[in-house]
């Protein structure tokens, strides 16, 4: 799959001159695209002057942004056999009133989410902010270190990167993505530079509730927002404070004769309710019976964790129509109101789950 790929019954509109309409077929020999107009008169166009105008998801009344592809340069020959470049007309700058606050995502989008297990992955870069943005995506152990893409990406556009085949994810589980913002010719506020380490475990590429609805995408997709996760305290110091701290001194503390007791294992917990996960048959089961093995999961879990205080579960219910997440929610506001609960990471789950925690 080839993202904003025009194709027949796309809504397109004309890139050097106003109108568009519906494309009714297509000559890819010639790259021409044949466009019906709302007078009914079909008027033939080169495709690389078209652009896809983007739908509404009808699912969840997002509306999917008009991210333009940046246009390619076109090698045309000339009638002296001669080779030349023809070199795209400029973008125009469009910046909007919330693009100021710096926004990107890579996205994962498969192209057969039917068969996870034999589909290719598209790898998308989503620029939603007022900025020029130079990339680089690096993959590899240390040592053994590979750019796989790396460029400049304008305002308010998304880029395809890479298409990944299965025997590629390996090399994309250490994922580490660089990013340097800025405008050109104008005066703005400063933005740090991006760099951090993704970890992808292939294992989730392949788990249908990885992917979700978006306003990015009329696809599902897996969307990690890139930004970093540390920020450094030290101009928050003065540096008064600095020689406070250097010349203080700090009291004896006699070592303790007794070793301090374990600390319960703050590793999060994941739990997946999907029915599929729970049973390795449903056949004759109803979905009241379904939901019943859900709950109980969610119960006995919950349970089995109730004296390790600050424990975080993640139970993954998957979007759907909400009833297993209501149920839930009804639960911890009656028999669990001690604990604590809210929607889990959208970056790592989606919509799709809420992480409990054990008081």
């Amino acid at each position: 799959m080839q993202l904003n790929k025009i194709k027949i019954g796309d809504t397109v509109r004309f890139l050097n001159s106003t109108g568009g309409g519906l494309v009714t077929n297509i000559d890819t020999k010639k790259g021409l695209i044949y466009v019906e107009d709302e007078d009914g008169f079909e008027v033939p166009v080169l495709e690389t002057e078209c652009v896809v105008v983007p739908k509404v998801n009808m699912e969840t009344n997002f509306p999917v942004k008009d991210f333009s592809k940046k246009p390619e340069v076109q090698i045309v020959q000339d009638i002296g056999q001669k080779i030349k470049i023809e070199e795209p007309e400029p973008i125009e700058i469009i910046e909007t009133a919330e693009g100021d606050k710096l926004q990107a995502f890579l996205a994962f989008i498969p192209n057969n989410i039917k068969n996870l297990s034999v589909s290719t992955f598209d790898c998308v870069l989503v620029n939603d902010s007022n900025y020029f943005l130079f990339y680089n995506l690096v993959i590899g152990d240390s040592g053994q270190r590979k750019s796989v893409a790396n460029g400049i990406i304008e305002p308010n556009i998304q880029e395809d990167l890479a298409t990944i085949v299965n025997t590629e994810l390996n090399d994309w589980e250490n994922l580490q993505v660089q990013i340097i913002p800025y405008k050109k010719d104008k005066i703005y506020e400063y933005q740090s530079a991006i760099d951090i380490n993704l970890r992808i475990a292939p294992l989730k590429l392949y788990k249908l509730h990885s992917f979700t609805e978006n306003e990015y995408f009329e696809e599902p997709a897996l969307l990690f927002e890139l930004k970093n996760t540390q920020e450094t305290l030290y101009a928050e110091i003065s540096a008064d404070d600095i020689k406070k701290a250097m010349f203080q001194k700090e009291p004896y503390n006699k070592p303790s004769l007794h070793k301090e007791k374990s600390k319960p294992n703050a590793e999060k917990i994941e739990v997946d309710l999907h029915i599929n996960e729970l049973l390795d048959n449903t056949s004759g089961l109803s979905n009241a019976d379904m939901l019943k093995v859900q709950i109980d999961k969610f119960k006995s879990t919950l349970e089995e964790n109730k004296h390790r205080k600050g424990q975080k579960i993640v139970f993954i219910h998957g979007k759907g129509e909400g009833i297993l997440r209501n149920e839930i929610v009804k639960l911890l506001k009656t028999q669990y109101k001690s604990y604590q609960y809210q929607d889990a990471s959208f970056r790592e789950y989606g919509f799709g789950a809420t992480m409990v925690t054990i008081r």
